[in-house]
């Protein structure tokens, strides 16, 4: 009788499992069992294994062969799991040292030939190996850049299954064949990533939009300084061709770049999602997210068969995500963006399990005012019925929109701002600056906090912690006993004045910095106050 035992890790959304692989031979009728919750694509790793021991040159153990997968009430499924179960076998058949595999963390997918593919979700499995205290890991030798990001981790990258035996075995390892030429795509990495996963995630080597390419437009851009100092949630409502889609790309290039903690989060969803950059195994830029409309509440928010996959709402965590058209979304998906915009992450249940995935993202919404685009226009060209336009705008419910900090009417381009010059127009890496400059003051102010930006601190907190100007709430205050602003609006519309002062740079909002932040909430102008303080926010351009 042979026993042995190492380990690998399951994933549950980006958050791993460490599961205790063993393997068990005893006398008997040759026959393969494999246990422990499995998956389709994992009860076909029996095969996987078998071929590729043979194709290695190993001998297959012609005994009862029971493999467990411990702890077995949780759901187990993918290819990863190949290159431990291989291992585990090699062990209890005596190939290799038991006691060398038992505290090795092994994740890789066997080819039938023996060759030891790549598969998604590295970064989180390594992770969750690092946290339960495991030291060494065995990975495809294409994902060794991306296990490497962990801290206090040595990661042993192979080519074959070969390999890994003659390392084991103090052996001299075998020479496997070399990676493609240039321009060659590798079959290494075939099948790696979800199909269709990676549009509109904006995570290409395209370069970021200029801002300054935007004619005209002042509000709309000064309200896209704001919501990137403060994370604020954007509602961009104007006719076709106005420059809605512009403003929105633009965005991702003003926010600062992600921290390492918040680059290893991104990278951790986008292995998951199999849409990691060929080469570039840490996500540095904030995520960009397009989906169409025609997207799924599964798609927005994750979902799958088995255990949900990352949705749109967190392949652009700690980024944009850019709803254009919102009002053609089905009702059902929009609604269902309620939770996360409020809590920063999204909780899915199934049959199969819970998972919480991370969405901390900034929301910008994009709506013509009614189907035809026309309605209000100088034109007067409109050819929606009234009934038309209220159903279309009522397609964005009020419990949504209630959560959206800022809102702007998005203007029609004139002939002269078309056609003129864009020589003086502020670029991207200038606005940019003064973001950074914005959230450094309230990085300050909020140090020893569990809070970065005004959008994430509780409107308890800013209210009792954090006192404004004397006097500068009494315009809200007029207008939430109007009934024009909710108790949650009241405490964005605070979140959105405090990011006007930051911005302008002073300790606290004045009565002006307010009332800017009420026109970039309900629309309405507020007299000489808007001017000074969108002179004084937007550095008096």
């Amino acid at each position: 009788m042979g026993f042995a035992r190492t380990c690998s890790v399951a994933l549950l959304g980006v958050e791993g499992v460490v599961v205790e692989v063993q393997a068990d031979l005893e006398p008997g009728v040759a026959a393969f069992t494999l246990v422990g919750l499995p998956d389709k694509s994992l009860s076909e790793s029996r095969d996987r294994v078998r071929a590729a021991l043979v194709n290695s040159g190993e001998t297959w153990p012609q005994k009862k062969l029971t493999v467990g997968l411990s702890p077995a009430s949780v759901p187990k499924g993918g290819s990863g799991f190949d290159l431990a179960v291989a291992c585990a076998v090699l062990a209890a058949n005596e190939r290799v040292a038991p006691e060398d595999i038992a505290d090795l963390m092994m994740i890789g997918e066997l080819g039938l030939d023996g060759r030891v593919r790549p598969v998604r979700g590295v970064l989180p499995a390594v992770l969750a190996a690092a946290e339960a205290g495991y030291r060494h890991v065995v990975v495809p030798e294409r994902t060794v850049a991306e296990a490497s990001l962990v801290p206090g981790v040595s990661v042993l990258g192979v080519r074959s299954l070969r390999q890994l035996i003659a390392l084991l075995n103090d052996e001299l390892a075998p020479e496997e064949p070399e990676d493609p030429g240039e321009g060659r795509p590798d079959p290494m990495l075939a099948g790696l990533a979800l199909l269709g996963a990676g549009h509109g995630t904006g995570l290409s080597d395209a370069g970021t939009p200029d801002l300054a390419d935007v004619a005209g437009q002042g509000t709309a851009r000064t309200a896209l300084e704001v919501a990137a100092a403060g994370g604020h949630h954007l509602y961009l409502k104007g006719p076709p061709g106005a420059g809605k889609t512009m403003l929105a790309e633009r965005l991702p290039g003003l926010l600062p770049p992600l921290t390492r903690q918040e680059s290893v989060e991104v990278s951790a969803v986008h292995s998951v999602a199999g849409i990691l950059p060929a080469g570039k195994p840490l996500v540095d830029e904030p995520p960009y997210c397009a989906p169409h409309h025609s997207a799924t509440m599964q798609s927005l928010v994750g979902g799958g068969n088995a255990l949900p996959r990352p949705g749109a709402v967190s392949l652009s965590h700690k980024g944009v995500l850019f709803l254009d058209e919102a009002p053609e979304f089905s009702g059902q998906a929009l609604d269902a963006l309620r939770q996360p915009l409020e809590s920063g992450h999204v909780v899915i249940a199934r049959a199969a399990g819970v998972v919480r995935l991370p969405a901390r993202f900034l929301l910008v919404l994009a709506a013509n005012p009614c189907p035809c685009g026309r309605y209000g226009s100088p034109g007067g060209m409109c050819d929606c019925t009234p009934s038309m336009v209220r159903r279309y705008q009522g397609r964005l419910s009020g419990p949504l929109l209630d959560r959206v900090d800022l809102r702007v009417d998005v203007e029609a381009v004139s002939r002269g701002e078309l056609m003129g010059s864009t020589a003086g127009a502020e670029r991207t890496h200038t606005v940019a600056a003064r973001v950074r400059e914005a959230r450094e003051r309230a990085a300050a102010r909020y140090a020893g906090t569990p809070w970065r930006i005004n959008s994430e601190v509780p409107g308890h907190e800013l209210r009792t912690r954090w006192s404004v100007a004397p006097g500068a709430l009494r315009a809200a205050e007029r207008d939430m006993e109007r009934g024009l602003l909710t108790a949650r609006g009241l405490d964005r519309v605070l979140r959105v004045a405090w990011t006007v002062a930051d911005l302008a740079g002073r300790d606290r909002p004045g009565g002006a910095d307010m009332e800017r932040a009420l026109e970039l909430r309900t629309g309405v102008r507020r007299g000489l106050a808007t001017t000074t303080a969108t002179a004084t926010a937007t550095g008096g351009r």
